[in-house]
């Protein structure tokens, strides 16, 4: 007798995607209509509200022995597995990771629901129920809230899985954990997660964000970007400077293209756990490059205020990312990204050579936990001398390092606004016109890196570089 098909079996990344949204918006409406039943009194009983979960299973015939791609590829035999989340937000994502590996190995995958349900907070950002004390505790014995012990970055950080674990991990991310950075997101930028773009420009100084506002509409008015997100206003947006200054803490513009490859740009403020704070939560994103557009301070003589520094090295004084990934591990530069800065540096300022050179050094950063490092220059001299550095920031080699670590390819152009070495410091008055001109230009800059880039293939950019021996699947 011939076996009927499996139903939670898919050939087709179509099918599978559309079974994953079918049990993703079937669970999130159990826990709506769940909800309104609480806040009428009535006792809804347990919520089974599970998140779909996606496997596939492959032997070692099933193995694409191809050693050039450097993600959708499963490494051993086995079964692999990952839950998912948001299917309206990720859905082109999901299509593409679901097509390379059926298609690299020959298998089928297999959607279902999951063993681990979806809590509460991630369905319904706000409430519209009043609820007294016991309302509040019968919250816990119908709904599932968020669980600490299945939200963390063991599988991106590089940990074995515990013995006896049946499943491979598929992504880096959990379902859960994707979920608790989306609300972060919303929550630190004032900006809604489906509004990010995949290519990503990060400030510390607000003269940045207020060009960039400037270029976004002027590209939105041309036609050559679809739409320009911003955070809410203030009260009176009319008031001088009053827009760019949103009262979120790390406050994100979003320049738009139907196809999500636009420019999102934030300003994470000052210090490394401003920085690892935010790239934390842009990871589950999975964007195809961030960079670093920021401030620093110059170390050599022959640097003047407006020069740029290209990161080539890292020192990590910053401390913040030590217990997830030590000291010891080398941040190499991605040379996609390294060319695509020289390349822009080189077309909006019109330099070549030695002119390029005068203006553009490319060496070691110091990024620092110690917002007043200087105060301590006699201890840190041989730190500095020794390192090689040409200059010091607070967040550079963070989000090097964090892009690094969740596998997103990542750079960093800084522009030198003081020399404390050398009696240069930020004081009101002391920025010349050249220095003006050097920071405008220092945006253009990075949007012409990021436009470079764009035009690349995916799967070049995200380099190998990224990849360890024992990689999920999905990129």
């Amino acid at each position: 007798m011939t076996q009927p098909p499996d139903p939670t079996l898919f050939t087709d990344p179509d099918a599978a995607l559309a079974r994953v949204t079918e049990i993703y918006e079937t669970s999130a409406q159990r826990i709506r209509d769940a909800f309104e039943t609480l806040g009428r009194g009535e006792d809804p009983g347990r919520v089974h509200a599970p998140y779909p979960m996606v496997s596939i299973s492959a032997d070692h015939r099933d193995l694409n022995v191809d050693a050039r791609p450097s993600f959708g590829v499963l490494l051993e035999p086995g079964r692999y597995a990952t839950t998912l989340t948001r299917p309206d937000l990720f859905a082109d994502y999901y299509r593409e990771q679901l097509a390379l590996i059926m298609t690299r190995h020959g298998q089928p995958v297999r959607v279902t629901e999951s063993t681990r349900q979806i809590p509460l907070p991630f369905v319904l950002e706000q409430s519209v129920v009043d609820l007294d004390e016991a309302g509040v505790r019968a919250l816990q014995d119908s709904f599932a809230l968020p669980d600490l012990i299945a939200t963390n970055d063991g599988i991106a950080d590089g940990q074995i899985p515990p013995p006896g674990s049946a499943d491979k991990p598929l992504a880096l991310f959990s379902a859960e954990r994707v979920d608790y950075s989306l609300a972060r997101l919303k929550h630190y930028t004032g900006t809604e997660p489906g509004d990010f773009q995949r290519f990503i420009l990060l400030t510390n100084y607000q003269r940045y964000i207020d060009a960039f506002i400037e270029f976004a509409e002027a590209e939105v008015a041309a036609g050559t970007y679809a739409a320009f997100v911003e955070p809410e206003r203030p009260t009176d947006p009319a008031a001088p400077h009053a827009r760019g200054r949103s009262q979120v803490q790390m406050p994100a513009y979003h320049l738009q293209r139907e196809d999500g490859d636009g420019i999102t740009m934030i300003n994470i403020g000052i210090g490394p756990s401003n920085a690892k704070t935010m790239t934390d939560h842009l990871a589950v994103l999975r964007p195809h490059c961030w960079l670093m557009l920021g401030h620093c301070a110059g170390l050599r003589r022959s640097q003047l205020l407006g020069d740029y520094v290209l990161a080539h090295g890292y020192v990590r004084a910053d401390h913040v990312l030590d217990d997830d990934i030590p000291t010891w591990v080398p941040i190499p530069p991605i040379a996609e990204v390294q060319t695509a800065l020289q390349e822009a540096t080189a077309e909006v300022t019109g330099l070549r050579g030695r002119d390029m050179k005068r203006r553009v050094r490319t060496g070691t950063v110091l990024t620092t936990d110690n917002r007043n490092w200087e105060l301590r220059f006699h201890e840190m001299f041989g730190e500095l001398n020794m390192s090689r550095a040409i200059a010091v920031d607070m967040e550079s080699a963070t989000i090097a390092a964090n892009g690094f670590r969740f596998r997103v390819p990542y750079g960093t152009l800084l522009c030198v606004s003081d020399k404390p070495l050398h009696g240069e410091l930020k004081l009101p008055g002391m920025a010349s016109d050249f220095y003006r001109t050097q920071v405008n230009r220092h945006l253009l800059i990075g949007l012409k890196a990021m436009e470079i880039l764009r035009n690349q293939p995916v799967d070049r950019l995200h380099s190998r570089k990224l990849r360890s021996f024992a990689e999920t699947a999905f990129q």
